[in-house]
C-alpha cells in the first residue's frame, strides 16, 4: 500500500546545507487521456517540481520548479501523457532558497483507459469526521482497505467537509479547517488513486444558503475551500459538466461532471446547488420543490442519449437530496414522475416542458447503476432494470447507526456496517463487492474480519462464480406483514429443488426451508420468528430472488 508523506520534521545535514524533510501531502485529480492534475500542500515554503515517466523509478520528464506559498496547495499539471498508459511520479522538494532536493515516495496512476479494459473503482460516502459521527481510526481503515484495491479512481459521495448544523454563523475559518482537515485522510489513497469529490448536503452548497447573505455565507465560503483543497473536474476536451460562472470569486463550482472510461460513462450530479424549483423558500425543499434545475437536467438528459458506452454509472448524494430510501423515492416527483402516493402522474403538471423523469431517462438510456449515499448503510435494490445501490457510511464504529435509522425506508438487500463499494468493470460484466471495514478489536471473536465481501452482484456474464440478483418480481411472498405462515410462490416449477431462508437485518439465517422440485409455492412456519424486518431469499443455483417482509406478532 503506498502511503503518505506525514514526517515529523526532521534534519538532514547535506554539505553546508540544512534540508528540512517536512510533512506534505499529494491529491491527485482530473486525470484524462492526456494529463493529470496533482495538488501539493506543504505547510513551509519550498521549492518544488514533479517527476514522472512510464517506468517504475525512471523519470523522463519532470514539471518546472516552483516556489510555493507556505499552507497553499499548488495544482500542478503532468501533461504530454500517453492514454492508457500507467505512469509513475514523485514530488522533489527542499526548503525555499538552496539546498539539496529531496525526493517524495513514488506514486502510481493511469490515464484514461482503452475501450475493452479492466480496471476497477471506489465509491465510498459519509464519512461525517465534521459532526463526530465518523471515527477517524475506522476511516482509515477503510482508506487503507481502499488502498488495497488499487483503483483507477476513487468517488466520495458526500458529507465531509460542512457543518451546516450552524449553517448561518459557521465562519470562513472554519470552513477552511474543515476542509484542510481531509487531506492527510485522502492523502492514504489519493496520490495514486484520483479524487473525484460528489456534493452532499452537509457541505451545505445549497441554492437557499448561496442566496442567503452573499458572499459571506457556507455555500459560497464552503465552494471557495473546496476549489481551493481539492481539484474536481470542470468542462474541457474530456470533461463535460456545469458550464455556469458565479461570482464571489467562485468562478466555475466544479459540482457535476461526467466522462468516459473504458466501457463505461461516468456521470456526477449536484442535487443541491440548484435544489429549489420556484424560489429559495426553504433550505431544504421536498417533493415538487425539490429539482435538479432545468439546465443540470438537460445536460444529463443529453449526456445519456449522447454516450454509446457499454455501462453508465449515475453518482448523486441522494435522490432528491433530503428525505430516506432508494427505489421508493425513485419513484416520485421529479425523479419518477408520480405524486406520494406512486400511481398519480404529476410529472406532466408540475414540470411543464421537460421530456420525461429522471428515473425514466435512466430506463430508457441504460444507465446499469445509479450510486447514492445520505442513509448509513449499504442497500441494494433494483427497479426496472436500474440497480439502485445505497453506499454505506465510510467510518461508523458502531456499524449500526444507518440501519437502525433508515432501514425500514428500503425494500431489499439492507445491511449495516461501515465501509466502501469495489466496482471491477470488464467487457463480460461489472462486479459489485460491499467491502467491510472493522477496527481489530472487533474481529478478535473470529466472527468477523476486515475486507470481509458482505454483499457481492454482477451485471452482466461475469464467470467468478458469484451470484446473480434475478428480478424479484417473479417471486411472491405474502402475507406482508405476516405472523405464523409465509407462502412463497414463483412463476415456474423446476425439476429440482431450490433453497429458501428468512434472513434478519444482521444478515444471519433464522430459518431456512426449500422450494420443492416440481413445486410452485411453498410455506414456511414462522410461528417461533420473533417480530421484525426479514429477507426472504429464493436460491436458485448460483441466482436467487429477495424479498423484504415484516413479521408482527
Amino acid at each position: 500500500m503506498k502511503k503518505i508523506l506525514n514526517f515529523s520534521l526532521f534534519f538532514f545535514l547535506l554539505g553546508s546545507n540544512i534540508v528540512i524533510a517536512q510533512s506534505f501531502t499529494e491529491i491527485l485529480g482530473r486525470p484524462t487521456d492526456n494529463s493529470i492534475t496533482v495538488s501539493v500542500l506543504f505547510d513551509q515554503a519550498t521549492d518544488l517540481y514533479i517527476e514522472y515517466g512510464a517506468v517504475s523509478g525512471v523519470y523522463t520528464s519532470s514539471t518546472t520548479q516552483i516556489t510555493n506559498v507556505a499552507g497553499t496547495p499548488d495544482e500542478i499539471d503532468l501533461t504530454g501523457l500517453n492514454a492508457d498508459t500507467k505512469y509513475y511520479y514523485r514530488t522533489r522538494y527542499r526548503a525555499s532558497g538552496g539546498g539539496t532536493f529531496l525526493a517524495g515516495t513514488e506514486h502510481s496512476f493511469y490515464t484514461q483507459r482503452a475501450v475493452g479494459s479492466t480496471f476497477s473503482f471506489d465509491v465510498e460516502a459519509d464519512v461525517h469526521l465534521c459532526d463526530k459521527k465518523g471515527a477517524r481510526g475506522l476511516y482509515r481503515i477503510t482508506l487503507a482497505n481502499e488502498a488495497a484495491d488499487n483503483p483507477d479512481f476513487m468517488l466520495d459521495l458526500g458529507d465531509n467537509f460542512g457543518n451546516d448544523h450552524n449553517p448561518l454563523s459557521i465562519t470562513s475559518h472554519q470552513l477552511d479547517s474543515l476542509h484542510k482537515m481531509y487531506r492527510p485522510f485522502y492523502g492514504i489513497v489519493c496520490p495514486s488513486a484520483p479524487l473525484y469529490l460528489c456534493l452532499g448536503n452537509h457541505e451545505g452548497e445549497k441554492d437557499y444558503y448561496l442566496n442567503t447573505t452573499p458572499p459571506n455565507n457556507m455555500a459560497v465560503n464552503g465552494t471557495l475551500w473546496r476549489k481551493f483543497y481539492y481539484p474536481n473536474p470542470y468542462p474541457n476536451n474530456f470533461y463535460t459538466g456545469d458550464t455556469a460562472h458565479e461570482g464571489y470569486g467562485i468562478g466555475q463550482p466544479e459540482n457535476y461532471y461526467a466522462w468516459t472510461w473504458g466501457n463505461a460513462l461516468f456521470v456526477v450530479l449536484d442535487v443541491y446547488r440548484y435544489d429549489c424549483y420556484i424560489a429559495d423558500t426553504t433550505a431544504k425543499p421536498e417533493n415538487w420543490n425539490w429539482t435538479l434545475g432545468f439546465e443540470q437536467y438537460t445536460w444529463l438528459k443529453n449526456t445519456l442519449e449522447n454516450s454509446t458506452a457499454q455501462y453508465k454509472f449515475v453518482f448523486a448524494h441522494h435522490t432528491r437530496g433530503e428525505g430516506r430510501g432508494g427505489i421508493e423515492t425513485a419513484k416520485c416527483f421529479e425523479w419518477g414522475g408520480y405524486e406520494s402516493d406512486s400511481t398519480t402522474w404529476g410529472f406532466t403538471t408540475n414540470r411543464p416542458g421537460w421530456a420525461k423523469p429522471i428515473h425514466q431517462l435512466f430506463v430508457d438510456n441504460g444507465v446499469n447503476i445509479f450510486f447514492q449515499g445520505h442513509d448509513h448503510l449499504f442497500a441494494h435494490e433494483v427497479l426496472d432494470g436500474v440497480t439502485y445501490q445505497e453506499v454505506p457510511m465510510a467510518a461508523d464504529s458502531t456499524y449500526r447507526i444507518g440501519i437502525t435509522a433508515n432501514g425500514a425506508a428500503y425494500v431489499s438487500d439492507t445491511l449495516d456496517g461501515s465501509g466502501h463499494i469495489r466496482v471491477n468493470v470488464s467487457p463480460a460484466c461489472v462486479k459489485v463487492d460491499y467491502v467491510r471495514a472493522y477496527k481489530p478489536a472487533d474481529t478478535l471473536s473470529g466472527i468477523h474480519h476486515n475486507r470481509e465481501i458482505a454483499f457481492t452482484y454482477n451485471i452482466g456474464n461475469c464467470t467468478t462464480g458469484i451470484e446473480n440478483v434475478t428480478n424479484e418480481e417473479s417471486v411472491k411472498v405474502y402475507p406482508n406483514p405476516a405472523s405464523n405462515t409465509l407462502f412463497i410462490k414463483t412463476e415456474n416449477s423446476k425439476d429440482y429443488s431450490r433453497p429458501i431462508a428468512l434472513i434478519n437485518m444482521m444478515g444471519e439465517t433464522i430459518t431456512a426451508g426449500e422450494m420443492k422440485s416440481g413445486n410452485t409455492s411453498e410455506a414456511i412456519d414462522i410461528s417461533a420468528v420473533s417480530s421484525g424486518l426479514y429477507f426472504v431469499k429464493v436460491f436458485d443455483h448460483s441466482n436467487y430472488s429477495i424479498s423484504k417482509i415484516a413479521v408482527i406478532k
